[in-house]
């Protein structure tokens, strides 16, 4: 029976660290994340860090961010390991969905728009943008 026990105490913090790992960063830290809209394709977030801002573990889907602003982010990933990344005003990029620990490691604001990509049959049949 006590085996039983500490089975099911295990598989419960299995889950339940998979589920804090991959948590929402609008519901886990609204004041750096704002949804500025949402439909069945696309979530549009808007990231505002303020010097030396740190914000907790969360996870996005693949998506664009364009950087507002000039900054550098320390991105820290669950296993522990950290690396920084440089954005630059007007610069615009595909990140794979993952999950991180963001942190402002720069003396000036950060922002950044994000286009979190929604899978689904909808978003597999759009249409070449027109030149």
């Amino acid at each position: 029976m006590k085996l039983r026990c500490v089975l099911s105490c295990a598989v419960l913090c299995v889950i339940a660290a998979g589920t804090v790992s991959a948590q929402d960063p609008v519901k886990v830290d609204p004041s750096h994340y704002k949804v500025e809209t949402e439909n069945a394709q696309v979530r549009v977030l808007r990231i505002h860090y303020g010097p030396h801002e740190k914000s907790v573990m969360h996870s996005h889907p693949n998506s664009v961010v364009t950087y507002l602003s000039d900054g550098t982010i320390k991105m820290t990933t669950p296993d522990g390991k950290s690396q920084n990344m440089t954005g630059k005003m007007g610069q615009t990029e595909y990140t794979p969905a993952g999950t991180h620990l963001p942190e402002n490691v720069g003396d000036k604001p950060f922002e950044a728009v994000l286009v979190e990509l929604k899978g689904g049959k909808a978003a597999s049949k759009a249409t070449p943008a027109k030149k």
